[in-house]
């Protein structure tokens, strides 16, 4: 039977592999609709990166869709009874999203769209195996990645084959609404953007020839040259799964094929399977765990002193703390909106382990600078380095970044990308350039202190620190 459904496009910017999308068309004509809501997330509202991005990959659906593409902006809940109240709807589908807020949501809205006689319906359209499946044998979730994925998501069952775009799409327009993308207001005035631009094509097409030039490219010695950011063995796949412009199961199908023709190497394919699985143990800590975008995992670290110092916080912010691999990592956020994974690692346990800055100054920064900003994936990833997270580098393992950038920069090749004035320096003194005799500085052009600033924090004497403060904390949590 034909019915009329309401269809909310949220965090799945695509029409192939979508199976709210896809379910809908099957029943009949479809309002398809895009809601800005700021409001709902209260303090998890999006960062400026992902207001960019969201802007273009909104703009991209729009032009697949025909330009059909509803736009709304305030309360969801309000907007989507609103709409339940003007029109008559048989049905509302959307796909399910794991943030805490969005939960709430889902689940209160649901509700009253029940009471009102309207079919409602989710799906899974984010991710390979959903957290309320995968738990231990006792029914408690899972706290360390390897027995999560190798024992709960690798034994369950397969991810799906992925679901073609819909052969029928018959789209409504909702000719009462004037809203139009740009009415969002998504893009600053203050084109600080301008420089991410040309980094990325952004929609379901770009994400499709991103995930191709991985696996023609990339893929092939990714577990070693993943962690050299000079080298293009990461799939930069990130933002595109966040926003949902590619499927998890598209990517795992595409990697299965892979396998199958037996063309590279099975310890390759496996690692980044394997990164797809920190993706789904990042969501399945947020769905159980839904107070780790703020508190700690441990709470032994609730009692741990950081510092507060602005000053310090603001050289990090600025890739100017005179440690060169940092400032190269910071500097690559700020102008494409991402960091190499490596560099992620060594710019954040600077931050928790060198100046000893809270965590969730990491925490907001990336949530405001990265175009991948996830809630799952960041607040997981910065608890992990700051040591008090679910299966958490521990609090010893404090990244020296001058041996960091000499392993895996050793050319120099990204970080005299991201910090040009130093380009001059020889190898050798490129990652500890206040070692340089005043001769080669003068040569390279570098006036330590002018041209590029002098170490904010001694090394050494920052590491003791935070051992000592680390070990205290230990101590008396015994």
């Amino acid at each position: 039977m034909t019915q009329k459904t309401l269809f909310c496009f949220r965090q799945d910017l695509r029409l192939t592999d979508n199976p709210s999308f896809y379910a809908a068309c099957q029943n009949g004509p479809v309002m398809a609709i895009y809601i800005l809501d700021d409001i709902t997330p209260q303090s998890f509202k999006m960062g400026g990166a992902s207001r960019w991005w969201l802007h273009h990959s909104l703009s991209m659906l729009e032009k697949q869709l025909d330009y059909q593409l509803n736009f709304y902006q305030g309360r969801s809940q309000d907007i989507i009874l609103g709409l339940l109240e003007e029109q008559k709807f048989d049905a509302i589908y959307w796909n399910r999203c794991y943030e805490p807020w969005r939960m709430a949501h889902d689940a209160d809205t649901k509700a009253k769209i029940l009471k009102r006689g309207v079919d409602c319906k989710s799906f899974n359209g984010s991710l390979l195996w959903e957290p309320m499946d995968v738990v231990k044998s006792d029914g408690t979730p899972y706290k360390v990645f390897t027995p999560f994925y190798r024992n709960g998501c690798l034994k369950a069952r397969l991810p799906r084959h992925p679901l073609e775009k819909p052969a029928k799409v018959d789209l409504i327009k909702d000719n009462n609404n004037s809203t139009e993308l740009k009415d969002l207001n998504l893009l600053d005035p203050i084109k600080w953007y301008s420089s991410m631009e040309p980094h990325w094509t952004i929609g379901e097409e770009g994400a499709q020839a991103r995930l191709k030039t991985f696996l023609d490219s990339g893929l092939q010695n990714y577990k070693e040259g993943r962690d050299f950011p000079a080298k293009n063995h990461v799939s930069r796949l990130s933002p595109h799964l966040h926003f949902g412009e590619i499927s998890p199961h598209q990517v795992w199908s595409a990697i299965q094929a892979i396998t199958i023709e037996g063309t590279l190497s099975l310890t390759d394919i496996d690692h980044f399977r394997s990164e797809l699985g920190w993706r789904e143990f990042s969501y399945s800590l947020l769905y159980h765990f839904p107070d780790l975008p703020r508190q700690n995992f441990q709470k032994k670290f609730d009692a741990f002193s950081w510092q507060t110092n602005s000053e310090l916080l603001r050289a990090w912010q600025r890739g100017k703390t005179g440690y060169p691999i940092v400032d190269a990592g910071m500097r690559e956020l700020w102008q494409t909106g991402y960091m190499h994974n490596r560099v992620r690692m060594i710019t954040g346990s600077f931050l928790v382990k060198n100046l000893l800055l809270h965590w969730h100054h990491g925490e907001d920064w990336f949530w405001d600078c990265l175009v991948d900003a996830d809630l799952a994936s960041n607040s997981a990833s910065w608890q992990w380095i700051a040591g008090s997270g679910a299966d958490a580098a521990p609090y010893f393992r404090i990244f020296n970044p001058v041996t960091q950038g000499e392993k895996f920069d050793p050319q120099g090749m990204y970080t005299r990308k991201f910090v040009p004035e130093l380009a001059q320096l020889p190898d050798r003194y490129l990652f500890k350039p206040w070692e340089a005799p005043e001769s080669i500085l003068k040569t390279a052009g570098v006036v330590l202190g002018e041209t590029y600033p002098k170490p904010i924090v001694d090394l050494k004497k920052s590491r003791m620190t935070a051992l000592e403060a680390f070990s205290l904390l230990s101590r008396g949590a015994s």
